[in-house]
Parts: structure tokens; sequence; C-alpha cells
């Protein structure tokens, strides 16, 4: 009985008369493989669209909220994202659970931004000497208006609206 040439990659494997022999190549195992990376990506990329309530206005009874801005995804959904005792004057706070910062250029005054770095797309990861630093790349923006301080990015932080209430700050 003659034998079929095999290629390189194929299984060696021949099954016995009237059994089928596992269709498992190295192909097929890598591809299989690929797709579940793939799959696992796609479900650690999905979630909360941050879509959910808020008021979204630029100000709340009692103290006032300085912000107007495009508002946009992510924030706290209507819930208090931090106290303004928490904010220090001239500085402020990243809340990464809600991908935002929050900062107080001036007393009373408070703006939010998008926490994601206009250049690279890195978490920015603190608030130091009036400006919010992004650490991949040591971009830095204004904590007035989000504008670009220090390069390498080109484009401002994305605005949020800002409420203050009652001592409460809520980010939409």
């Amino acid at each position: 009985m003659a034998q079929e040439p095999q290629t390189q990659g194929e299984t060696a494997e021949r099954a016995p008369a009237g059994r089928t022999a596992p269709a498992a190549t190295r192909r097929t195992l890598l591809v299989g493989a690929g797709l579940a990376g793939v799959a696992g990506l796609a479900a650690a990329c999905g979630g909360d669209d941050g879509t959910s309530g808020g008021s979204g206005g630029a100000t709340g009874g009692g103290e006032t909220g300085a912000s107007g801005g495009t508002g946009g995804t992510g924030g706290s959904g209507g819930q208090a994202l931090a106290t303004t005792e928490e904010i220090p004057v001239g500085g402020g706070k990243v809340f990464k659970d809600a991908n935002v910062v929050v900062c107080q250029p001036a007393q009373g005054e408070f703006t939010a931004f998008s926490a994601e770095c206009t250049h690279k797309g890195c978490p920015v990861g603190s608030v130091t000497d009036g400006a919010i630093v992004c650490p991949c790349h040591d971009s830095k923006f204004s904590i007035t208006d989000g504008s670009v301080v220090q390069p390498p990015a080109e484009d401002p932080l994305p605005r949020r609206n800002v409420t203050v209430q009652g001592g409460n700050i809520t980010v939409a």
C-alpha cells in the first residue's frame, strides 16, 4: 500500500480502520487559541457605556458649580464623586474608576475633565503644580480649561459637566 506524502505541519497519525483521526493540526490549534484570545479581549473592552443617569447641569443649588463644557461619557452617573473639601484649591484629584479628574483652580470654582490623555490614551496620573499630568509621556494640561500646557499632547482634555450641591461634587 502506497503512502501519501505528508506536508510539514500535518499530524502523522492515521486512524485505524473504522475510526476517524482527530482533525486537529497545528494550524487549527493556533487559530483556535487566537480566537479565544480575541474573545477575551472583546469581553474585557466591553461593559458600561457610561450613559446612565446624572443631572448634567452646570450648577446646583447652594454652592456654585463652575464648569459648562460638553459633557460626555464616564463620570459618576449622578452619584456624589467627592466632597468639595477633598479637592485642594489650585489642584485636583484623579478618579480612575470614573475616568475623570476633578480640579479646583480657584476657591469655589470646580472643573472636570476626562482622565484619558489625548496623546496616546494613557490614564492621567496626578494633579501637580496646577497641572494635570500624564505619566506616560509627561504631557501636562491646565486645571482651568484642560488645554495643553506641555506637549507631546496636542489636544485638550475633554470637559465633563460638574455640579456642586451641598458640598458634594457630581460629574456627568
